[in-house]
């Protein structure tokens, strides 16, 4: 029977207490025809969403069946499952699934129809060592049917070198970046990762897909499902017009989140009945590194011209003073819809900015905080990288306050600079092992070669490795003098206290020179393992034996496995931003806030040269951790960071400005006072003349285009001056 909109919208609010506002109203009555629903943080987007597909049940008379809803991951899918069921109880099941089952879907019905065998590779836990495929790679032998285990074997053929974890993490990035950005074979290679060989790494991988390794079938990894079936639908007319004749309504969420070949298969799957769906929020986009496209939504009606577009601005979750903040600080973005979100709540608590002495102050304060907690569970401590995480760790299970990471990251414990420091470390109970002196011997003093190593591995007479160097091994002049102080450093450190000789290995022993060729040999960030370096300083401080660090590493690793089981129990969440959207909080603690950091040092040099997507996409992520916040939110930043001056970041700076507008005259009072019309000139954009000034902000017209930049910084890093 269908009902009446009145009567459906009384009726839920009768049942369920859902009262929906005039635009969320609109948003669930617009069925017909394409529609992009612009959803702010905390608008009730999720709810819209089911009562729409409600709606279109009860009030259109649409079979159920026949509405496809699509989102990007299957926690998502199943979430908006689950919520349907509890808002429509009796009514049959809508089509909820993520955009790679629908693409799977699409590829294994074709495959089936061509007679084609294919095996996927990827997906599923740990490869099974059994199943290999048929042919070697450059005599390397069998290979397990596994994506990371293939590409692994293809960058070792190609470089000799064993790939890290961080370079395996590169190197699928960029892989899935340039298959959902639907780039030609041809274009490959103006995409530069931080991976040497990446380009040729993808051709012989996807050679080695395509020829199966004499199994008779195609391997298939997860971004060919979204590829091969954006292509079937191009070209089998009959398969794209029977899922067109499937589905008479498309919804998609958090389309901000998908990729160019994402959206061409939805494009496909409506292109006859155009009632679609799109539900989204620019100023949430923050996976362009994954091939996510918010300039397709700002161009929406490019593809789309009928398209109505519905804003729904009202904040539910938020007290004022954050929603007012984050709507002003998101404005730093010219290339994103003109919005402006609002609250009807009118309990007031001002965010609060701190900034300490160094890093380590940063997590005693934190932890401090959070003792005085009764409700951890409804607490965050955000950041932007996983790494800021470890420390704080640490200190947490020290303090014995429980955490709960979503995404807990053990791999720091297995990263190979953590494994290099406890190897230096085992030569200082015995150095007459040459096994562990073959791991780092590269890494340190000495310029040991590998033919070197080859003829102290031959030397079997259980005597110090360097005295056999020394002794029994060809060296050149210079070698002598190094190889005999790394020998009396390692006996000099011989019950040092950890934290000591973790400062002699990266200083004395020359492991940090030795990073510095690394991260240029490898393209690595050397700041990131230098973070390694300083974590593993931060955890060592106060234990007496490096039998101690071992053994707390370990302790340290099982209770962040362990973490991932206290979800909605009594326990801080730690997240990193990507990992906190579409959650919320009634405290949260945004730390490390510091230029260099957030945004990253590359997204300020990118800027620098005039490349404003980077910074635009940072100062969305900073955006999406603040409206994470329902009551209190907090701002961490410091002066000092591992012995370097750090400077606040800039969004701070500007957060500062709008919570506290008397502060403006800082600026002034540095010598400094611009009005619309002055004649400026920037250290790096040259001449440019003052277009308006908000805050903090200032926007100035320079011969590469209009920039907003941060007063206050510009003019403590002598950046800016009259012209």
């Amino acid at each position: 029977m269908i009902i009446e909109h009145t009567e459906f919208f009384t009726h839920k609010h009768q049942e369920l207490g859902i009262a929906l506002n005039e635009i969320q109203k609109q948003a669930v009555l617009q069925t017909e025809g394409p529609v992009l629903l612009l959803a702010s943080p905390g608008s009730g987007k999720t709810t819209t969403i089911i009562m729409r597909i409600g709606y279109l049940i009860e009030g259109r008379g649409a079979q159920p069946s026949r509405i496809k809803a699509v989102t990007f991951s299957r926690a998502a899918a199943n979430d908006m499952r689950e919520r349907y069921k509890r808002f429509f109880p009796g009514l049959p099941a809508a089509d909820f699934s993520t955009i790679h089952s629908l693409a799977y879907e699409i590829v294994r019905e074709h495959f089936r129809k061509a007679g084609i065998r294919y095996q996927m590779i990827e997906g599923g836990g740990e490869p099974d060592p059994e199943d290999t495929a048929g042919g070697p790679i450059h005599g390397q032998g069998k290979i397990p049917l596994h994506k990371q285990a293939i590409l692994r074997q293809i960058y070792k053929s190609l470089t000799g070198e064993n790939i890290t974890d961080d370079q395996m993490d590169e190197l699928t990035t960029y892989i899935s970046y340039v298959k959902n950005k639907m780039l030609s074979p041809e274009q490959w290679g103006a995409v530069k990762p931080g991976v040497r060989e990446a380009e040729t790494v993808l051709r012989e991988y996807e050679a080695f897909k395509r020829a199966g390794q004499g199994s008779n079938q195609l391997l298939l990894d997860f971004d060919d499902m979204l590829t091969l079936g954006n292509e079937i639908l191009e070209r089998d007319g009959n398969l794209l017009a029977k899922y067109q004749r499937r589905y008479d309504y498309v919804l998609t969420d958090e389309s901000q989140d998908t990729s160019l070949v994402q959206h061409a298969i939805i494009e496909k799957l409506v292109r006859g009945h155009g009632n679609l769906c799109v539900v989204a929020d620019d100023d949430q986009s923050i996976y362009s590194w994954r091939g996510a496209e918010p300039g397709y939504l700002l161009n929406f009606r490019q593809t789309y011209p009928a398209a109505e577009l519905l804003f729904m601005e009202q904040n539910y979750r938020s007290t004022p003073d954050i929603v007012n903040a984050a709507n002003l600080f998101i404005r730093r973005n010219k290339h994103r819809y003109d919005k402006n979100m609002f609250t009807a709540r009118t309990e007031r608590e001002e965010i609060a900015i701190h900034s300490l002495d160094d890093n380590r102050q940063q997590t005693k304060y934190i932890v401090q905080e959070l003792g005085k907690s009764d409700r951890l569970s409804e607490v965050a401590v955000l950041y932007r990288n996983n790494s800021s995480s470890v420390a704080l760790i640490n200190a947490l299970d020290r303090a014995g306050i429980p955490f709960y990471m979503k995404d807990a990251d053990n791999r720091f414990f297995s990263h190979w600079v953590v494994e290099d420091i406890l190897n230096f470390m085992r030569m200082t109970f015995t150095d007459r092992r040459p096994d562990i002196l073959e791991k780092i011997h590269l890494k340190m003093s000495g310029y040991i070669s590998k033919q070197q190593m080859a003829e102290l591995k031959a030397i079997n007479n259980n005597e110090s490795v360097f005295d056999n160097l020394l002794n029994n091994v060809k060296l050149q002049d210079y070698q002598y003098k190094l190889i005999e102080e790394a020998r009396d450093t390692f006996r000099e450190m011989r019950g040092m206290p950890p934290f000591q000789a973790i400062s002699v290995i990266r200083g004395r022993l020359g492991y940090e020179r030795a990073l510095d060729k690394t991260s240029e040999w490898l393209g690595l960030r050397k700041e990131f393992l230098l973070g390694i370096l300083n974590t593993l300083e931060e955890i060592a401080d106060g234990l007496a034996t490096m039998e101690e660090f071992a053994d707390r590493l370990k302790t340290l690793e099982s209770a962040l496995k362990t973490s991932k089981k206290r979800r909605g129990e009594h326990a801080v969440t730690l997240s990193t931003f990507h990992s906190a959207k579409g959650l919320e909080f009634e405290k949260v603690y945004m730390i490390d806030l510091i230029d260099g950091i957030i945004p990253s040092s590359e997204d300020i040099k990118k800027h620098a040269a005039g490349e404003e997507a980077p910074m635009e996409e940072a100062v969305r992520l900073f955006y999406v951790g603040m409206t994470r916040a329902k009551r209190h939110l907090e701002l961490v930043a410091y002066r000092e960071r591992n012995g370097e001056k750090t400077a606040e970041s800039r969004f701070v700076s500007h957060i500062r400005s709008i919570v506290a507008p008397e502060e403006e005259a800082l600026p002034v009072a540095a010598g400094a006072s611009f009005s619309p019309g002055d004649a400026v000139r920037h250290r790096v954009f040259g001449r440019g003349e003052v277009r308006g000034l908000h805050g903090d902000l200032i926007e100035i017209s320079f011969s590469a285009g209009i920039k907003t930049l941060s007063l206050h910084t510009c003019l403590e890093m002598g950046l800016l001056t009259g012209d």
